[in-house]
């Protein structure tokens, strides 16, 4: 037998009506659109359980790491205790220094013929009661007083005449 055979053709005409064209294209992207839609539906169906799964872990690990803090709470609450008091006692200590400091500069200012009868040490105040055996040692003393870096003012509030002691004086220094 021959490989050619003839051919019978009944078409009268070989082309085809372009509305068919656009119809068998029109059917052939509808086709294509439907199968890349599904294609994506099938592959975010699939994505969709990984992100759960993400999700799992993500809820466990929040579990554990929930279950650490309310371990460790009441350390933390034992060390910011801690923290403040230690802040605390170091403003005191800077505070109690400077007031000693200011307390050993005035006392060492009191010349020797001045007794110290009261020394009273407020927040920014220092009164003292002191006998002076003369008005020289007072003025000394007034001046020590004022010539210190530490005080912002003095007042002399009351001088008395004791005959067995001399005088008598309050002083109030108010601190920087």
């Amino acid at each position: 037998m021959s490989d050619n055979l003839p051919s019978i053709n009944l078409v009268k005409n070989k082309q085809i009506p372009t509305y068919d064209k656009f119809i068998d294209w029109t059917l052939t992207v509808g086709r294509l659109i439907v199968i890349i839609t599904e294609i994506v539906a099938v592959i975010a169906f699939i994505y969709r359980f990984s992100l759960d799964e993400k999700i799992v872990n993500l809820h466990s690990a929040i579990k554990q790491q929930q279950n650490i803090i309310s371990v460790l709470k009441n350390d933390e609450s034992k060390y910011r205790n801690l923290q403040d008091r230690i802040a605390l006692a170091s403003t005191f200590s800077t505070k109690a220094i400077s007031s000693d400091r200011n307390t050993t500069d005035i006392i060492n200012l009191i010349p020797n013929q001045v007794k110290i009868v009261s020394f009273i040490l407020n927040k920014n105040q220092i009164k003292l009661k002191v006998d002076i055996t003369s008005i020289s040692s007072l003025e000394s003393l007034v001046n020590s007083l004022k010539n210190y870096s530490g005080i912002k003012s003095i007042n002399v509030d009351n001088v008395e005449n004791k005959p067995s002691v001399g005088l008598s004086v309050d002083i109030t220094t108010m601190l920087k």
